[in-house]
């Protein structure tokens, strides 16, 4: 399979399929040609290159779920906005004639930088699951540091490509944990409804549930949880849920009924370009430039900053280093990428003056994972939708909340398989590390204790009551729990500890944190609404206060 040039992938903005489907057209979106294409392009981000020397008003580092509502909030100001994303801008067909590759058929597009895969789920049947990829930026990081891998999305649109999409809003009772130094009765009010309208969250039909049988494994999952007296609740997702029935009934190209999740979502989710990143573009102020890394930050003599930026290659190698001046700077690398650069900046003198609590706070939400064996007349289903709807809530009584999530490997397993969000109360730290260059994350994986204790007061009483046991061919050989991974990092930039109660860095004007980075380490439940709501309120302020 021929990988994508450079110049091919190195095109700016949202692609025309995405664009299109975040104006409500899915179908369109399959098949674009003619005037279709020419209006999808005239709406899409600039598409030249940054150019060294440049000058902007507004840099966002990074076009996830922060950078993202930052970017479209900034531009409606009447801000110019430069985004530089450190992944691909995912616009450019395969061989196969998709963007993205099929989970169960690794290719190049699927891992960034890595020439084996490392996928979470590592054994199957007693067979390992990685193979050899070509080495080039894929769509999925699996970060590797002492204690933990750390799964994240790269691209244009960041973790929204490679997530199950399940767009929580935490319990009212449970946000003073969450960010206690913030307005809840705000949040709850205006933040958390608007992220939700703008991700374009929806729940699924309830009836339509019951009779699909791509959530037949879900309807195992509701009935065991519901026999041992644990409530099984339905949340909202950002699939198209029309598009999902429709795959169902064999009218539209399949995506999540083709198990398409861990390396990207070819037709149904929402992820931002669909969102966010399509309103942004329709502003005509958006510029954003994929294959750029922003390795330095300083303040620049007159005022503003100079940031210095690498332009990277498909095989991840630097082909020329830029420096511009940006009046003012948004860190939304994700709570590692945003942690590991501010850590770097203030050790190596870069910033000296940001305050001892870069690198902090950094937590897990909690994950673990777990199969479950059932008994021969429970099957989950050889068809199973990628896209989880609902999940167990056990966080009042055992400290947990688990989602039902998927096996789509296309064969009846007879297994439940759920990744838990716990209440573990450990945080690590980044630290730079001046002999390597590198900043390390001082984790422990026996730190992942609590969350095991845990996710088993769910599934040692579901267990108990069917009679079943845990499977131990998913994560190694007789392996029960996968605690070495998370999909939710969050902190190490927290918010009123290494900046004000907006995201302000202390020492910095014009320079801000706007995701995960700000969350310390916990949000109950999947994050990424919770990281979009607080990117809207504090957007806001700043507008209103610092433009």
């Amino acid at each position: 399979m021929t990988a994508a040039t450079p110049t091919e992938v190195a095109r700016n903005g949202l692609s025309r399929r995405g664009f299109l489907a975040g104006t409500g057209s899915l179908l369109g979106a399959v098949v674009l040609a003619g005037p279709a294409a020419a209006a999808a392009r005239s709406a899409a981000p600039a598409l030249a290159p940054l150019a060294d020397g440049a000058s902007v008003p507004a840099l966002v580092v990074g076009s996830g779920y922060g950078g993202s509502v930052a970017a479209l909030r900034l531009a409606e100001a009447g801000v110019d906005v430069t985004m530089v994303e450190m992944g691909m801008s995912w616009d450019t067909p395969g061989s196969d004639g998709k963007i993205f590759a099929n989970t169960t058929k690794p290719d190049y597009r699927s891992f960034w930088l890595r020439t084996r895969t490392k996928q979470p789920i590592s054994d199957f049947l007693g067979f390992p699951l990685d193979k050899d990829v070509p080495c080039h930026t894929g769509i999925l990081d699996a970060e590797e540091f002492g204690g933990i891998i750390v799964y994240q999305g790269r691209g244009v649109g960041g973790g929204s490509l490679v997530n199950g999409g399940m767009a929580v809003t935490p319990k009212r009772e449970n946000f003073g944990a969450i960010l206690p130094t913030v307005d809840a009765a705000e949040m709850y009010a205006t933040y958390y409804p608007r992220a939700n309208a703008g991700l374009g969250t929806a729940t699924i039909d309830p009836d339509w549930f019951e009779t699909a049988d791509a959530y037949q494994y879900a309807r195992v999952g509701r009935k065991h949880a519901q026999r041992s007296g644990f409530p099984f609740v339905f949340v909202p997702d950002v699939y198209d849920w029309d598009y999902m029935e429709k795959e169902a009934a064999g009218s539209v190209p399949k995506s999540a009924l083709a198990g398409e999740i861990l390396y990207g979502n070819n037709y149904g989710k929402k992820s931002l370009q669909k969102t966010y990143l399509a309103r942004a573009a329709a502003t005509g102020r958006v510029t954003v430039t994929p294959l750029h890394k922003v390795t330095s930050v300083t303040p620049a003599s007159g005022g503003g900053y100079t940031v210095r930026i690498d332009q990277l290659d498909t095989e991840g190698k630097v082909t020329a280093t830029k420096e511009i001046s940006a009046e003012r700077v948004f860190f939304a690398a994700g709570s590692v990428g945003t942690s590991k650069l501010l850590t770097r900046l203030k050790a190596t003198g870069a910033l000296p003056g940001l305050n001892g609590e870069i690198g902090k706070g950094w937590g897990d939400n909690g994950n673990v994972m777990c199969g479950r064996a059932n008994h021969m007349w429970d099957p989950t289903g050889a068809l199973q939708s990628s896209i989880p709807t609902g999940g167990i809530d056990n966080w009042a009584g055992g400290g947990a909340f688990a989602e039902v999530a998927p096996l789509p490997t296309g064969i009846e397993t007879y297994a439940s398989f759920y990744l838990s969000i716990t209440r573990n109360p450990n945080r690590a730290q980044f630290t730079y590390n001046p002999t390597t260059n590198a900043v390390d994350l001082n984790w422990q994986t026996a730190w992942k204790q609590p969350s095991i204790t845990m996710a088993k007061s769910i599934f040692d009483r579901i267990n108990s009551t069917e009679g079943t046991i845990y499977r131990t061919d998913l994560f190694g050989a007789y392996k029960i729990w996968g605690d070495h991974l998370t999909y939710h990092p969050l902190g190490g930039a927290v918010l009123g500890k290494a900046t004000d109660n907006y995201g302000r860095l202390h020492g910095y004007p014009g320079l801000y944190v706007i995701d995960g980075a700000l969350i310390p380490g916990n949000t109950s439940v999947n994050p990424f609404v919770t990281i979009t709501a607080l990117a809207e309120r504090n957007i806001e302020k700043i507008v209103a206060t610092d433009l």
